[in-house]
């Protein structure tokens, strides 16, 4: 029989055997693929939203159809008409997806709640994405009783309103995802809240009013706004022929938008939740 010195290691071979010093560690379970977990935090947030946002919702579809009949006594037809019809239909989704969004972060973030989100096995993305889809979501409504209404209002036709298929969704993301920045990187909510209602003002000032009476300097800043070429691709669809190459440039450049500041959003995220 062989003795095995005491100073020998743990698991060191007792008889030419090797020996366990104790049970392995248990291996951790995969972490949540991104479309699944997408689904699962946008479901989440659609059922917790619906009561509390609903009423809000209810606010933006009033404001833009009032901004519509004040502007009927200014503006008569043409395109300041189609701009302005444009212009209201997508400030609803600048109100939810960005004002509120923007509020919902900031105030996530400043009550702890993040710390929530980054114990679940979740991509960061999926989080970012799932709340934008959510609160995009809550648009749909008002963005289609606006655009009706304008269009009776005006008097412009209504059939290539299925365009809004593509505007609320590529607008929503990009508009989400702006939101989603200021609040996960703005120092306090009431900041938060802040930068919400001016991005909402800025979408209202510059994609409602009618381009062609804004000075230059102006049309210049209302080529950084994201909604814009949501408002410009909805606004071309009202012309008797609408050119669907100038379409589709304004919605993929929306898109491509969207995709940065939902990017962006993400490493906000990220930065948010380490800290």
């Amino acid at each position: 029989m062989s003795v095995v010195p005491a100073e020998s290691p743990p698991g060191r071979a007792r008889g030419g055997v090797a020996e366990a010093a104790g049970p392995a560690p248990a291996a951790l379970g995969p972490r949540a693929r991104l479309w699944p977990a997408l689904g699962a935090v946008y479901r989440a947030q659609l059922s917790r939203a619906r009561v509390a946002r609903i009423p809000l919702l209810f606010v933006a579809t009033f404001q833009s159809v009032g901004i519509l009949i004040m502007m009927r006594g200014v503006v008569d037809g043409g395109r300041e008409a189609e701009s302005v019809v444009a212009g209201s239909a997508v400030l609803v989704v600048a109100f939810v997806a960005l004002n509120l969004l923007a509020q919902y972060f900031g105030q996530l973030r400043a009550s702890g709640g993040l710390d929530h989100y980054a114990t679940l096995p979740v991509p960061p993305a999926a989080v970012v994405l799932g709340a934008a889809a959510a609160y995009a979501s809550f648009t749909v409504p008002g963005t289609v009783v606006t655009a009706v209404f304008g269009c009776a209002l005006f008097g412009l036709p209504l059939t290539h309103l299925w365009v809004l298929a593509a505007v609320i969704p590529l607008a929503g993301a990009a508009l989400s995802g702006l939101g989603a920045a200021c609040g996960l990187l703005a120092p306090r909510p009431e900041l938060a809240t802040l930068l919400g209602q001016l991005g909402m003002s800025a979408a209202l000032l510059l994609g409602v009013l009618p381009p062609e009476r804004m000075p230059e300097i102006v049309r210049l800043a209302r080529d950084l706004l994201p909604s814009t070429y949501g408002v410009e691709a909805l606004a071309r669809t009202f012309a008797a022929g609408p050119d669907w190459a100038y379409v589709l440039g304004d919605l993929a450049v929306c898109a491509g938008v969207g995709g940065v500041s939902l990017a962006v959003a993400t490493w906000a995220y990220r930065r948010a939740a380490v800290r």
